[in-house]
Order: C-alpha cells, then structure tokens, then sequence
C-alpha cells in the first residue's frame, strides 16, 4: 500500500489562458496527470504529466494546449495530484 493518496482538482480558465496554467501546472511538480475539457465536458486531451517532466516533452503538450486554447473559449483543467502523507506535513 502506497504513502502517496491522489488528489483530484478542477480549474476552469478562459482558452486564452490555458497555455499558462498548463505550463504552471506540469512546473509544480506534485501532477501526475492533466485532462482538458471542453465546456461540454467533453475530454480533449489527457496527459499523464510524469512523463512530461522530460523537458522535450513539455513543449508539444503546451503545442496542444495552444492550438486547443485558439479553438474553446473556456476550459476546464482536472488535475490529479499527488498528496503528501500525512505524517510529512505535521510539524513536532
């Protein structure tokens, strides 16, 4: 059983911003995943954000985001994170 639980966010952005917050996200370093949804809540695309810590990786996905942020006004961003244990997080 693993000490990592995943947490799992939605930030909605106007298309104009996605480029930014998808570059910001994967430089946090705690996303396992991305998946951009259209307003509809239809998946446009999903990216497992460990592997996009190759930095060659890093720049077709924020390629995709672009051409996607030119084609949806707004976009919602599900982001699935890794959680700390518990114990990491107390101070004695």
């Amino acid at each position: 059983m693993s000490n990592i639980d995943q947490v799992f966010e939605q930030i909605k952005v106007a298309g104009k911003d996605l480029v930014d917050k998808v570059g910001e996200l994967i430089h946090e370093g705690n996303v396992r995943r991305l998946i951009i949804k259209d307003e509809h809540g239809h998946t446009l695309v999903e990216v497992p954000v460990t592997v996009a810590t190759i930095g060659v990786i890093i720049a077709p996905i924020l390629a995709v985001a672009g051409a996607l942020a030119a084609a949806v006004k707004v976009c919602t961003i599900e982001v699935e994170r890794d959680s700390p244990p518990a114990d990491s997080t107390k101070k004695e």
